[in-house]
């Protein structure tokens, strides 16, 4: 739905065409989640549908620019005054690779965190660096302030997700050893019950997305 929005957004400043909206869209946003014009034209025309944008003409060049309407005004302020819901997380593949990894046969779970953190600590030098180049100069335009919020968010969320990493390295440390000092593994062991702890922590999950 962002993208949906950030075209209202955008559109809220006046009559846009398709490629200038892309052009906006990734220039506010750093390219960070570039678009192709397909894409653009194609939430226009949902939009369109719903009532929110109405075309408006041309250009002098002849482009179709498209302008927002006042139920597109309504449903941009409600977008912007909702929280974003974080109670139905979308799927992590880092997450999900983690999860299958544990226990799986042949796979060294410690080697796998080890080359993500490696991999996340790189794009956070390099997105810190683009920040320093944000900054060199004080920016002059809301443009270059939205990129800068975006690329801190990034630096941000890697940083995140290398102390993730780092717990989840410590976890399999502290599980590792304690298993060594658990006599066998039978009925009652923790590899036996394990199913049934998980199946109680995923109720726990849907209970908060309720």
């Amino acid at each position: 739905m962002s993208i949906r929005h950030g075209l209202l957004a955008l559109l809220e400043r006046g009559p846009r065409y398709g490629s200038q909206l892309r052009t906006e869209f990734e220039s506010r946003t750093g390219s960070t989640w570039p678009l192709n014009v397909g894409q653009v034209y194609t939430t226009l025309s949902r939009l369109e549908r719903d009532g929110m944008v109405a075309q408006d003409g041309e250009d002098d060049a002849g482009h179709a620019l498209y302008s927002i309407t006042d139920d597109g005004r309504t449903e941009l302020r409600s977008w912007f005054e909702t929280p974003v819901d974080r109670s139905n997380p979308p799927r992590d593949e880092l997450a999900i690779k983690l999860a299958m990894a544990v226990g799986a046969p042949g796979v060294d779970i410690r080697a796998v965190i080890q080359s993500q953190r490696s991999h996340t600590v790189k794009a956070m030098q390099d997105y810190t660096r683009l920040k320093a180049q944000a900054l060199a100069d004080v920016p002059a335009d809301r443009d270059e302030v939205a990129w800068l919020l975006v690329v801190e968010q990034l630096i941000f969320q890697a940083e995140a997700e290398a102390r993730w990493l780092d717990h989840c390295e410590s976890r399999l440390v502290r599980l590792a050893e304690a298993a060594a000092t658990e006599p066998g593994s039978g009925p009652g062991s923790a590899a036996a019950t394990g199913g049934g702890r998980a199946r109680t922590a995923s109720s726990r999950l849907r209970s908060i997305r309720r």
